[in-house]
Formats: structure tokens, sequence, C-alpha cells
């Protein structure tokens, strides 16, 4: 059983970058399909991005596509979310997620997850 923890949260500015991590423990890291969602006050939570386990295959939602972009590294077991030309709309918590199949963009797909990061951006 893969256990998660994400990281690199914190305040960014309308038009800055941040990058997060999601570092997993306790299970074969490359054989999880990784994805990141985000929940703002209020709203349900929703998909960001996914990569396959291999890095072959990546999705990303509509709201983010050339903006972010998703990888990871087998190696060192952990997934990375790189956010740039971040907007006040990207505001959220963010969660990492493993699933031992392949990219699912619901959060019921995912079976383990991450305790998330808080990520405010400001106008």
């Amino acid at each position: 059983q893969v256990q998660l923890r994400d990281s690199g949260g914190g305040l960014g500015q309308a038009g800055g970058s941040l990058r997060l991590s999601c570092a997993a423990s306790g299970g074969t890291f490359s054989t999880y399909t990784m994805a990141w969602f985000r929940q703002a006050p209020g709203k349900e939570r929703e998909f960001v991005a996914a990569i396959s386990r291999s890095s072959y295959d990546t999705s990303l939602a509509d709201s983010v596509k050339g903006r972010f972009t998703i990888s990871r590294d087998n190696a060192k077991n952990t997934v990375y979310l790189q956010m740039n030309s971040l907007k006040p709309e990207d505001t959220a918590v963010y969660y990492c997620a493993a699933r031992g199949q392949g990219i699912g963009i619901y959060p019921y797909h995912y079976n383990y997850w991450g305790q998330g990061t808080q990520v405010t951006v400001s106008s």
C-alpha cells in the first residue's frame, strides 16, 4: 500500500510559478498511475493532471493546458506538478493521488491520496 506526501504549496502571484511535489513510499511507485486534483472552498474536487506509469501518456484539464505540466521520476518515487502563469482561480488545496490502473479523471478512480497542499494565488 502506497503512502503519498504532498509538498510545495504556498503563496504565489498571478503570472508566477510554483512546483508541487508528491513523494511516495510503501509501494512500487512505477506501477501506479499518478494524478493531481484540486479542491477550492465550496467546490468539488476536480481533476488537474495525470501521468501514466512510464510517463508515456499524460492528461491535463482544459483549464490548465498550456500552463501546467505533470512529470514523474520513478527513481525518486516522486511526481511533480509545475504550475506556470498562475491565476487567482488556481487557488485550492492540491492533492496527489495514485491508482494501479490507467489514467482516470475522477476522484473515485483513485485509491490513494496525499494529505493535500494549499496553493494561494494573489492577483
